[in-house]
């Protein structure tokens, strides 16, 4: 397995990890991603640390805690042995201060968490999404006390935006507190949104990126082609709506670009379309989930091997879209393109 350094950090973190949210699953969602009790998810974490994967990313709003109690209990007796990275600010009730990064807020959270999961220290906090409501120093403060009490080790984020992560970091360096290190994104050769700003931030500032959903929300496992139906088991039936939308046409496109590489490869298009992240920049590791071992064996063999620059260009041509406003010009104007830092 290789390791990579997370953004300016020293945390040195595996290539792939792998996405907890199978664990305990329960509810419209997180139901149909899978329900791995903890013998099972014991069983996966064996898998994982076999073969270097020691980063194990859940959330507490993953099946309201279940997710963070059954990791818990499956690493129970080799927490040295693991990275745990969970992620906190989205609505865990009703009431007034039950969501967002305020102060009490946090503070709860992070208690909440340190006791479903069995330990006393988490590696990666990660605000799962930005509070408008409450002021970025309080944030920044609030997760400082924490690093400093020894509940945290690093801090980052999820799903922010370029101003977002851009208008903390300024403060974060003002005051002396914490840098966000890490930014766990959706990224993926059918949603390639992350490369017009947040990608060049991530470059520019030491921001690592965690890769969520490296197969679309489901849909570069292989299984959908075009002209062919939607498998009747597949979990889109009832999750799609949850992810980001794909154009058909876009991914088709995609789809057969991969089949074209996994004819040259041998390898399978889930492990192309993984392979092809872990060569992009700032990427330091690839949330993987699987429901069960041979998922997971599968999704570990992303590792090990590298696609050549002739099929990354292939990927790359095939998975382009138009680049949003003001990021066109700059790909379609020559008086722009002069101005512009090489493409990423």
């Amino acid at each position: 397995m290789d390791y990579r350094r997370l953004g300016a950090s020293g945390l040195k973190v595996p290539a792939l990890s792998f996405g907890a949210g199978t664990f305990g699953g329960s509810g419209p969602l997180f139901g149909a991603w899978g329900n791995s009790d903890a013998t099972e998810a014991r069983r996966l974490i064996d898998i994982c640390l076999e073969a270097g994967v020691n980063l194990f990313d859940t959330a507490d709003v993953y099946s309201n805690g279940a997710s963070e109690e059954v990791l818990g209990a499956a690493i129970k007796g080799r927490r040295d042995a693991v990275l745990i990275s969970t992620k906190t600010s989205l609505p865990m009730g009703d009431g007034p201060n039950d969501a967002g990064s305020s102060r009490s807020r946090l503070i709860k959270a992070v208690e909440d968490a340190l006791k479903r999961l069995g330990t006393d220290y988490i590696d990666l906090l990660q605000l799962h999404a930005f509070d408008a409501a409450t002021p970025i120093e309080e944030v920044l403060s609030t997760l400082d006390s924490l690093v400093r009490a020894g509940k945290l080790r690093y801090v980052g984020v999820s799903n922010f935006s370029g101003w977002q992560v851009m208008k903390s970091l300024g403060l974060a360096d003002k005051h002396g507190y914490p840098r966000y290190v890490a930014h766990q994104v959706y990224y993926s050769l059918v949603g390639r949104d992350y490369e017009w700003e947040l990608m060049p931030l991530g470059l520019d500032h030491g921001v690592g990126a965690l890769v969520w959903s490296p197969l679309g929300w489901g849909r570069l496992t292989g299984k959908i082609r075009r002209g062919e139906p939607l498998p009747e088991k597949s979990r889109l039936h009832d999750t799609a709506s949850f992810g980001p939308p794909v154009d058909d046409e876009h991914l088709y496109r995609v789809v057969d670009a991969l089949d074209t590489v996994a004819q040259e490869t041998g390898k399978t298009v889930p492990q192309i379309a993984i392979n092809w992240l872990l060569q992009r920049p700032t990427v330091a590791s690839v949330i993987v989930g699987a429901r069960n071992e041979q998922q997971l064996r599968q999704n570990l063999g992303a590792v090990g091997w590298s696609l050549t620059s002739d099929q990354m260009k292939k990927l790359d041509a095939a998975s382009e879209v138009t680049a949003p406003y003001p990021y066109f010009p700059y790909r379609r104007q020559e008086g722009f393109a002069r101005l512009s830092p090489p493409a990423v």
